[in-house]
């Protein structure tokens, strides 16, 4: 491993978020497989919180002359507001009040000395997607896990995705008890309409379009 990989990867499990190690050193991996294919391609995932997914792809992006758009609102979503399970007081704008994780994510690409191949997009992920004409090689959906937030973000995006392309999906929990419905849901979606299963890593799913 070069040093410059182990540098963003000691980075990226400091890093805010939720992505258990293992599954980001995965992203980590299928990417660069994804970026052999498809050098120069354009990358992008839904849902950017702290940056460290954006870490975990973006080292195998700038390996392999690639483009990874990190995608969020930076407002959180439901489960990370004030009074539920994963509220960081840390994370909250002492200016309106609200949760804003933009601050922390440019901290994390400007450290990592990202910037010229992670490219920040703020704002709805529907919005954005419907402006958006760029064929996608990597496609990554991480964002709300609501039912309506998880299905937008798939219908928005997955047209995008071009043949041979990878479609990841993070919190694919079979078993109700381990995690919520829509990821998983969405994830039997795609298989059911022209992607295939390529690899899986705790709740990590990578599909290809066929």
């Amino acid at each position: 491993m070069s040093t410059r990989a182990q540098q963003l990867r000691a980075l990226a499990r400091k890093v805010k978020g939720f992505m258990p190690d293992d599954e980001g050193e995965a992203l980590t991996e299928i990417g660069r497989e994804a970026g052999a294919t498809f050098p120069g391609g354009a990358w992008l995932e839904v849902g950017a919180w702290c940056g460290k997914s954006a870490v975990y792809l973006g080292l195998a992006a700038e390996e392999t002359g690639c483009v990874l758009y990190s995608l969020d609102h930076h407002h959180g979503s439901e489960e990370n507001q004030v009074g539920w399970e994963h509220f960081d007081p840390e994370l909250i704008d002492p200016v309106d009040g609200r949760l804003n994780t933009l601050p922390h994510w440019q901290r994390t690409i400007a450290t990592a000395r990202l910037e010229e191949t992670v490219v920040g997009l703020v704002g709805s992920s529907v919005t954005i997607a419907s402006h958006f004409a760029t064929p996608l090689d990597l496609l990554f959906i991480d964002g709300g896990h609501g039912h309506d937030v998880a299905w937008a973000d798939y219908f928005a995006w997955t047209p995008a995705v071009r043949d041979g392309g990878w479609l990841l999906i993070h919190d694919v929990f079979p078993d109700p008890a381990d995690g919520g419905r829509p990821p998983y849901e969405i994830y039997l979606e795609a298989l059911a309409n022209g992607f295939s299963d390529v690899a899986a890593v705790g709740s990590l799913r990578a599909l290809r379009r066929d």
